[in-house]
């Protein structure tokens, strides 16, 4: 396979000449900008550490549920890729052969957005001849897991050169509440590493009563941050207080993994004895729902006066099979999304605060039926409320261009966060953006070839998407 597919100048840009054209000259325009991540699940550890990367598999492949549940529905075990708890298995399938695993099945990315990352990966990141992929051969699997480890045993692809070879300027992680966030402190405080590496503040296992460690984890924070006070007062106290540790160390956003978005307004009384219920375990379905859309509330609240801009990601059944959840752990690949209803849910929460010059919240969705019907009408009005890039299931080249078509006539260019690449595949990163970028070129290249704007216009229009959007919704 030629390696002009990979690396192609006119990929994902559109096939009519006149129109292909115009998309080369918008891409050039934000192609060298630098890249802004202002959500993501990179450990900011692996940076502020510097070490080698481990093995091509471990890199690459185990902890990518999006390569692995496709291999999974192909009858390939997840143990045979190792993932999940499969990846620590010392008894288990060694990295190379796993490796082996992966890439003779490589044709099965065929049209996938997987496939799409890892091809330009692959080749423009480690050298790869894009004629070894797809290979059924097991000795040019094998040629591929050695130039890719090659590549890792070079200083030169260690965590910090790569931020900068990326051209990465802000990173922002995903991080526990009662995180002492030394990691951060230490790259902050590095003289000599210049990108911004933001502590994003997390507390979903603090506030779903359906997490095994809800009891212990909210008894920590009432401990360790509520001042002293006990129960419901001390937990709000507690998330306030660490909210502000968050802010305090460099954090611009909290993030919520709602399982639906709505809100609700209790008073202290009934939240106090959701939460009691919580605690001792006896709380039903219905109450623990109530309790995360009372506190997904009190965050909004709290962002009113902490200034952390709040991120939803809702609409997603996790785990929802138990023999591969009991076996190989969670974030494994049978997360399946469901239809949402963002405007009923979040009216307490907008009518209250929706309108504050302080409130800034970023939706996402994986139904995309919302983007038209409920969350451009919704950020065609309220300028706290910005909608979030496509995620998931839907950050890919097709599935972005609908979700510009679908917001941009109710709420223009402006009320988007910009892309946000959310992904654990650090050295994913520049192709995910790249292909964004491309993406949002062909989309203003064919309004310019129908006359709808100037391509001056069209020019300054994906500047300000690539690189003002995200400053401008996640306050940087």
């Amino acid at each position: 396979m030629s390696s002009s597919i990979a690396n192609h100048p006119d990929r994902l840009f559109p096939a009519d000449p006149t129109t292909r054209a115009i998309a080369r000259t918008l891409h050039a325009e934000v192609e060298h900008l630098p890249i802004i991540s202002p959500h993501g699940h990179v450990d900011a550890a692996m940076i502020a550490d510097d070490l080698a990367f481990p093995d091509p598999t471990t890199l690459l492949i185990s902890p990518d549920h999006y390569v692995t549940r496709l291999l999974h529905s192909a009858g390939t075990s997840l143990a045979d890729v190792r993932a999940g708890t499969a990846a620590h298995d010392p008894a288990g399938i060694d990295p190379k052969q796993a490796w082996r695993n992966f890439a003779t099945q490589w044709n099965l990315f065929d049209g996938t957005a997987s496939g799409y990352w890892l091809r330009e990966e692959l080749t423009s990141v480690f050298g790869v001849d894009d004629a070894l992929l797809g290979s059924a051969d097991p000795a040019d699997a094998d040629t591929v897991y050695a130039t890719i480890e090659a590549k890792l045993a070079e200083p030169s692809f260690r965590p910090r050169a790569l931020m900068g070879q990326f051209n990465i300027e802000v990173l922002a992680t995903t991080d526990d509440p009662l995180d002492s966030l030394e990691a951060h402190d230490r790259l902050a405080a590095d003289p000599t590493f210049a990108p911004r590496v933001l502590p994003t503040f997390r507390p979903d296992a603090y506030i779903k009563f359906e997490n095994s460690d809800f009891a212990l984890n909210a008894t920590r924070l009432i401990d360790t941050a509520g001042e002293g006070a006990s129960g419901y007062q001390g937990y709000l106290a507690g998330m306030a207080n660490r909210r502000r540790y968050f802010r305090e160390h460099g954090a611009v956003s909290s993030d919520h993994g709602v399982h639906v978005p709505s809100s609700l307004r209790l008073s202290e009384q009934e939240a106090a004895v959701l939460f009691a219920r919580g605690l001792s375990g006896e709380a039903t379905r219905q109450e623990a729902l109530a309790f995360e859309a009372h506190m997904t509330y009190q965050q909004a609240r709290m962002a009113c006066e902490d200034g952390l801009v709040m991120t939803l990601h809702p609409g997603v059944h996790r785990n929802t099979h138990p023999g591969t959840l009991a076996q190989f752990g969670p974030d494994t690949g049978h997360d399946i999304p469901f239809e949402i209803d963002y405007s009923t849910g979040l009216q307490p929460l907008l009518q209250d605060f929706g309108t504050d010059p302080n409130f800034q919240l970023v939706a996402f969705t994986i139904d995309e039926t919302v983007y038209s019907r409920e969350l451009a009408p919704l950020a065609g009005f309220y300028p706290s409320l910005f909608i979030g890039a496509p995620w998931w299931f839907l950050d890919a080249p097709d599935a972005m261009l609908r979700f510009r078509s679908a917001v941009t006539e109710t709420a223009g260019f402006s009320r988007s966060s910009g892309f946000v690449d959310d992904t654990r595949a650090f050295c994913s990163i520049p192709a995910r953006h790249d292909a964004s970028r491309r993406i949002e070129a062909a989309f203003l290249a064919r309004l310019v070839a129908e006359h709808r704007i100037s391509e001056k216009r069209a020019a300054e229009i994906i500047v300000d998407i690539v690189d003002a959007a995200p400053r401008r919704a996640f306050k940087l």
